[in-house]
């Protein structure tokens, strides 16, 4: 059955007697097309009037000034009574603490966990997540929950994590009080197929009118990556496709400046991967694919704008999981450097993976990942450590 293509830049009133008129047509058909044939109706009318990714621009990244901080190194593991921690993600509270979130098990389910770290060290996880809560908010059922993304602003805490009913399904939380509570979840809007196809893995960039960028993966029909912007409310306003090859998933992005943003893919389903690029100059609104392919064992990755302005990478190298690495770039992701590796082991249980990135207030940088699918392990370091000096 053919369906009518309508075009974007018609006007609102033309596009909706064009719709009315098809559904009239369509009511004529014989009673078995009759609910499919809405369907697609119904699939039209969201694509039309999904809101399009209006002019703003990036909130301009502090001045690259160069890092004061000695050589320094520390590394723990993060608290989980059962060990079956993993994908944690890190913010950095309005007072200096740092807080993480983990996909962890309980009971046979997954569950976000949730931890800060004071004077003390790593508070007793809390769970701040789980299928049921989830349900409620979503008001639908919900098989298992994913991977979570926090994000600190301001006196906010947001939390984005996955969840799964007949499709992945993007799921947001915001704490106004350091974590100690959090409101009900609300689906994200991201598709007109019930909301599914949505995965969020890293954080979001704050925006010039006060709202965020997020990046997600889309991986319902299809694999590739999204870029969103969100009112400061957290609803979506505009939605751009990543360009890149099919299987190109978990965006990472950096912002340069007010209008100029770089975003890190991975390959999906070859462990000979690479890692590609896509590059924006207006804020957002169009992105141009890259020259750049890092050989990646098909593994998550994380991207981070230092102190002095470089770009650092965190991630597998092409020999597996084995090893983690750590690359920095000079030249705003054009060439990139192998700078350090944080794990690597021989034997073959071991595993590091998941990498998550932040950078502190103080300039440290704070790194996060599973830990041969046993835990998760917490790292602290300098941009003089990743130089090579000695702590």
């Amino acid at each position: 059955m053919a369906v009518p293509r309508f075009r974007l830049n018609r006007h609102p009133s033309v596009l909706a007697r064009s719709i009315s008129g098809l559904e009239f047509g369509l009511m004529r058909l014989p009673t078995q097309h009759l609910a499919l044939a809405l369907f697609i109706v119904a699939l039209i009318a969201a694509y039309v009037r999904a809101p399009a990714v209006g002019s703003t621009d990036f909130s301009a990244p502090p001045d690259a000034v160069a890092s004061t901080l000695p050589a320094q190194f520390a590394s723990e593991m993060l608290p989980d009574a059962e060990g079956t921690a993993s994908h944690p993600n890190l913010a950095e509270l309005p007072d200096g603490r740092i807080a993480a979130a983990w996909l962890s098990r309980q009971n046979d389910e997954h569950v976000i966990s949730f931890s800060i770290l004071d004077r003390d060290g790593w508070r007793a996880p809390v769970t701040i997540a789980n299928r049921e809560s989830t349900a409620g908010g979503a008001v639908a059922y919900v098989s298992q929950i994913g991977q979570p993304v926090l994000y600190a602003e301001g006196t906010w805490l947001h939390l984005w994590y996955v969840s799964s009913t007949l499709g992945p399904s993007i799921n947001h939380s915001v704490s106004t009080d350091g974590g100690k509570s959090w409101a009900k979840a609300t689906r994200l809007q991201t598709s007109p197929f019930a909301n599914f196809g949505g995965d969020v893995r890293s954080p979001p960039i704050a925006l010039a009118d006060g709202g965020l960028g997020l990046p997600i993966s889309r991986n319902f029909i299809g694999h590739g990556g999204d870029w969103l912007r969100l009112a400061a409310t957290g609803q979506i306003l505009g939605k751009v496709r990543l360009p890149g090859t099919q299987g190109s998933l978990q965006p990472t992005v950096v912002a340069f400046d007010e209008t100029h943003a770089l975003a890190l893919l991975r390959d999906a389903g070859s462990p000979s991967g690479v890692i590609r690029s896509a590059a924006t100059a207006d804020g957002g609104q169009v992105w141009q694919e890259g020259a750049l392919s890092i050989p990646n064992p098909n593994a998550a990755i994380a991207l981070l704008r230092l102190q002095s302005g470089r770009l650092l990478l965190a991630g597998n190298p092409a020999a597996g999981t084995q090893s983690l690495a750590l690359w920095i770039s000079a030249d705003d992701g054009k060439s990139w450097q192998a700078k350090r590796a944080i794990e690597s082991a021989p034997d073959g249980g071991a595993e590091f993976t998941n990498p998550a990135l932040l950078l502190g207030r103080d300039g440290r940088i704070h790194l996060a990942y599973d830990w041969r699918r046993q835990g998760i392990k917490h790292a602290v370091f300098s941009e003089a450590w990743l130089d090579g000096e000695v702590p």
